[in-house]
């Protein structure tokens, strides 16, 4: 019996479960449909990750992470980033106070809004690579330095960091081993027809929903811990890890339209994300171990922004959303 076995866990994945379905019907108030990219938020929460979400402005994000944050009785932060903003704006910063019954004046330190457990950082690439380091060192280390002293964040921590994908002019795009601190990329799109007119309706009128809470940041730790107990067969790693591999220009069994139009390939973390994203969908679905398609499911926000393409696919209009459909039909048919 492995160390996931015990009547303890699968009871646990059982009100996962539910959590889950109570999450949706609680998010569903405020959001119309979106139900794909918050099942894919929740897999990047509890898997421990952080999340890149691209989308044109409008389209709720904002609302979809602060929602989240109240339903899981967290503690949520938004940073508007901007060209002028400094790293202290982000990580606080020490400050002179006068005690006022001694008289004695000495350095306190004042929280930048990074000491959250849901930070939404709003265009992250219009702010200098300075203060883009500042935000994704807390992300790798949950701690913050300022002068000689290391804090901790508060635990869970969650980066949603969001990009306007129309207008580039005047931003700093975030370097690829950046990009690689982020367990997914989300695309938001267009509401479909249906769907705008029932964000019309809700929104022009006085509807206020009541928002109740269904788990709390304790209750998110423990099911991060879980996650690294659920059970993975040496199949599912070595299908997870032909998926990375595949996309290196440099293997011999990486298709030859990959090497057209690829200049480099996904790393290692690749791998390791798509079976950590795998063992929380499973979980979330109520199932103890994962499968080929709890991988695939992930593939895409996993590998999209870790394969650089090259001049060939810019020449030619590939993206890299149709490069990967066409990838990822090979493993789909296996």
């Amino acid at each position: 019996m492995t160390e996931f076995e015990n009547g303890e866990d699968r009871q646990a994945v059982e009100q996962i479960q539910d959590a889950r379905e109570r999450i949706h019907a609680e998010v569903g108030k405020l959001i119309v449909g979106q139900k794909e990219i918050i099942d894919q938020l929740l897999i990047s929460m509890f898997s421990g990750g952080h999340c890149l979400v691209v989308g044109v402005p409008g389209l709720a994000k904002t609302l979809i992470v602060s929602t989240l944050s109240s339903i899981l009785d967290l503690e949520f932060s938004r940073i508007q980033f901007t060209p002028d903003l400094m790293p202290s704006d982000i990580t606080g910063t020490d400050i002179i106070q006068e005690d006022p019954g001694t008289g004695t004046r000495g350095f306190e330190f004042i929280p930048g809004p990074i000491f959250a457990n849901v930070v939404l950082a709003d265009e992250i690439n219009r702010t200098p690579p300075k203060t883009q380091a500042a935000l994704l060192q807390a992300m790798q280390e949950h701690q913050v330095t300022t002068g000689v002293t290391t804090r901790n964040l508060k635990e869970p921590f969650f980066v949603l960091a969001t990009q306007n994908p129309i207008e580039q002019e005047g931003t700093y795009p975030l370097p690829e081993a950046q990009l690689d601190r982020f367990m997914f990329m989300l695309y938001i799109h267009y509401p479909k027809l249906d769907e705008e007119i029932e964000i019309v309706q809700t929104t022009t009128s006085r509807y206020s929903p009541d928002l109740n809470r269904v788990m709390s940041g304790e209750e998110i730790v423990g099911l991060q811990g879980l996650v690294r107990k659920v059970p993975v067969s040496d199949e599912i790693v070595r299908y997870a890890v032909r998926i990375a591999d595949g996309t290196r220009p440099s293997r011999q069994d990486t298709p030859d339209f990959m090497r057209d139009f690829v200049a480099w390939g996904a790393g290692p973390r690749a791998s390791q994300y798509l079976i950590l994203g795998s063992k929380t969908r499973a979980v979330l679905m109520g199932r103890y171990t994962p499968t080929e398609d709890d991988v695939m499911a992930v593939a895409r926000p996993v590998l999209r922004h870790r394969i650089v393409t090259n001049f060939n696919a810019e020449a030619e209009g590939v993206n890299i959303d149709s490069l990967l459909d066409r990838y990822l039909e090979r493993f789909e048919s296996a």
